[in-house]
């Protein structure tokens, strides 16, 4: 059966802020609705959008959050626990970094913060269920990724310890999520120990294949990476259940490369651009993702160091409706043909 992409969306975490349109669910649902949006995605720390612990223990919240949105034109497509999802695993390097995505009453007190990103993310699950959405986006958080170049020699044992306790702290949450018919789709993203395709396939080693664990693809961290995002989807089109639609690019020169020197991010050979802006083949993805009946939404995630994002999200609308495509439900040589008989096929065969 044919399948389509359905969007275009925005993911709404990099426009909320305090004043208006971006205030309130009210209002930035009917800006992101006024832009030709059908779809957003709820960034759920953020308070001015959304209560997250009011919409685990309310069916009636979330059928009022969602009443919004329809009146306004558009819809929930997933949840986001990206900020959440990152402080299940910390490396004690960045602890005092990542204490600013959590709480003030936790910050300095890594188990504590832990245990209220758990929770966090058990009430996304919650939440999702009486929204009645099937899938979330998340991160993995990261114990090992210091440790991602191979200098010093990592000592024997240190990256498969790493991925044992980083399943081992998600396979409760997974549960929760496989009772609740909602997937994880995990950004793979650098700063993650799930930072490509090969590191996906050692945490789902490491969970033994739950089923609950996807993907959120987003091609633009592929490129900064120089990996091939076309052949990623052939490979784990099976695990992608959401799609974030960013565009980047990689320009090496004879003074950086991948890893851009440290340069702030308007300096760096590899930077993430608006869409239309960088180097990633959407019409080569979108034909893909179509071609393995992927089914659910594209979303815009706009970050750009160059342009407004007010222009970036106007531009994102129509640049994601222009690559939506409507998936043929019969063959192009269709007229060509006849019925099956099969004493013909026979004679062909020389049978």
């Amino acid at each position: 059966m044919a399948t389509n992409i359905k969007g275009p969306a925005i993911f709404l975490a990099q426009f909320a802020g305090d004043a208006a349109p971006f205030n309130s669910w009210d209002s930035i649902t009917k800006w992101a609705a006024s832009l030709g949006y059908k779809g957003v995605q709820i960034p759920t720390w953020d308070g001015r959008l959304f209560d997250l612990k009011k919409a685990a223990e309310s069916k009636t919240y979330c059928d009022e959050v969602k009443g919004v949105a329809k009146k306004n034109g558009v819809e929930i497509t997933e949840l986001s626990t990206h900020l959440q999802g990152q402080l299940v695993a910390v490396n004690p390097a960045y602890d005092e970094a990542f204490d600013a995505f959590a709480p003030a009453a936790v910050h300095g007190k890594p188990k504590e913060r832990q245990k209220w990103a758990v929770e966090q993310l058990m009430l996304a699950a919650k939440a999702s269920k009486n929204l009645g959405l099937t899938a979330t986006v998340s991160f993995t958080g990261a114990l090992a990724w210091p440790y991602t170049y191979p200098w010093p020699q990592r000592p024997q044992g240190l990256i498969e310890t790493a991925f044992s306790e980083l399943a081992k702290r998600w396979k409760p949450i997974l549960d929760a999520y496989d009772e609740a018919g909602v997937d994880v789709g995990y950004e793979i993203h650098p700063g993650e120990d799930v930072f490509d395709g090969a590191t996906f396939e050692m945490f789902l080693d490491a969970l033994k294949g739950h089923k609950r664990c996807q993907i959120n693809y987003d091609p633009s961290h592929f490129v900064l990476m120089h990996l091939d995002y076309l052949s990623f989807i052939d490979i784990y089109h099976e695990r992608i259940c959401a799609f974030h639609v960013k565009d980047a690019e990689l320009n090496p020169t004879g003074r950086q490369g991948v890893y851009s020197g440290y340069q702030p991010w308007i300096n760096r050979a590899g930077r993430f651009r608006s869409l239309g802006d960088g180097q990633v083949d959407f019409g080569a993805i979108f034909a893909k993702l179509s071609q393995y009946n992927y089914d659910s939404w594209a979303v815009l995630e706009w970050e750009c160091c160059i342009k407004h994002p007010e222009q970036g999200a106007a531009e994102g609308a129509p640049f994601i409706a222009s690559h939506l495509i409507r998936v043929t439900e019969k063959a192009f040589d269709d007229f060509a043909g006849g019925k099956t008989d099969q004493a013909q096929v026979n004679r062909l065969l020389g049978l």
